[in-house]
């Protein structure tokens, strides 16, 4: 009996694992192509059942975690040594190995969609609750993931030696950068009905605060 759940268990998460390989990249393509599609997506689907939730797509959190594997697996791949492992002073001297490293990746770039959720729920005079911070961070979690994979290649193919690669990689971060930007403007102009010069300087104060605390946690794991 106990094999046979086993068994089922085994098919179920196989089956899984393996229609990632089709919802990947069509979600990837709808997060790029269609940002805030998809983050009012994430809303709708918040309200339904969990079973029935995320039926054609990657849900947002593990979205977010799939991408930053694919960034770091692209990284690694590469020959590149992760700087946290490599570096034994502060707190990265709990980062001793590849999964560990990953973890953190997924905690530093899940801080651009919680920042955004927080600016939000502050500019809505909303309390900050699991319930009022969770359908936003679901949402945030699409152009994060995007952003995160445009911001990690980039800055893999600018490590490399040829030139091309460099300006390569510069470019593909910059407009990741840009997009991600475009996308908090336009969420934060739907969502607080605000202009779009308004919604810009909210989207880039979220921006902002979220660069802080990454450089606060940056000087946590390097001192």
């Amino acid at each position: 009996m106990d094999f046979m759940k086993w068994l089922n268990s085994l098919d179920e998460l196989l089956f899984e694992v393996m229609s990632w390989l089709i919802f990947f990249p069509l979600t990837l393509w709808r997060a790029v192509v269609n940002p805030l599609d998809m983050m009012a997506y994430a809303d709708e689907q918040l309200a339904l059942p969990e079973e029935d939730q995320y039926a054609a797509a990657v849900s947002p959190p593990l979205f977010l975690a799939l991408a930053l594997l694919l960034a770091h697996g692209a990284s690694t791949a590469l020959g590149q040594a992760d700087a946290i492992i490599a570096n034994r002073h502060g707190l990265a001297g709990l980062v001793d190995d590849q999964t560990s490293a990953l973890l953190l990746r997924l905690v530093v770039f899940s801080i651009f969609p919680l920042m955004m959720s927080v600016r939000l729920l502050r500019r809505r005079g909303e309390p900050i609750k699991r319930e009022t911070l969770r359908a936003p961070f679901y949402g945030q979690c699409y152009p994060a993931a995007a952003f995160a994979l445009a911001l990690s290649f980039g800055t893999t193919f600018a490590s490399l030696p040829a030139r091309s690669a460099q300006i390569a990689g510069l470019a593909l971060a910059a407009i990741g950068l840009i997009h991600f930007i475009v996308a908090e403007t336009g969420w934060f102009m739907a969502q607080l009905s605000i202009g779009p010069i308004r919604a810009l300087g909210t989207a880039i104060l979220a921006l902002l605060q979220s660069v802080v605390l990454l450089l606060l946690i940056g000087f946590l794991f390097t001192r």
